[in-house]
């Protein structure tokens, strides 16, 4: 369930904020949302896996504090990273 090197070697490069970024808010937000679409997916197949639910929920509470970060501290870049993934209708 988790991605693969290239794949997140992928996502780091598109919301990499300069060279070498791979911590910035903006790339934790798209790897975060990368997982909880893959563990959103298993659950179609695995009903009952309420282990892996549990992590799904830190995930999206992980999710929701950066983006409450960067919404109040670079707004730009937080309206960008809504529209660049798809969050937020």
């Amino acid at each position: 369930m988790s991605l693969t090197k290239e794949k997140k070697k992928e996502i780091v490069t598109r919301f990499m904020t300069h060279a070498g970024d791979t911590g910035s808010a903006e790339v934790q937000i798209a790897l975060l949302t990368e997982r909880i679409e893959t563990l959103s997916k298993h659950f179609d197949l695995h009903k009952k896996d309420n282990h892996s639910r549990l992590g799904l929920l830190k995930m999206v509470g992980k999710r929701r504090r950066l983006l409450n970060y960067l919404k109040e501290h670079k707004p730009a870049s937080y309206k960008l990273v809504i529209k660049q993934l798809g969050l937020r209708r």
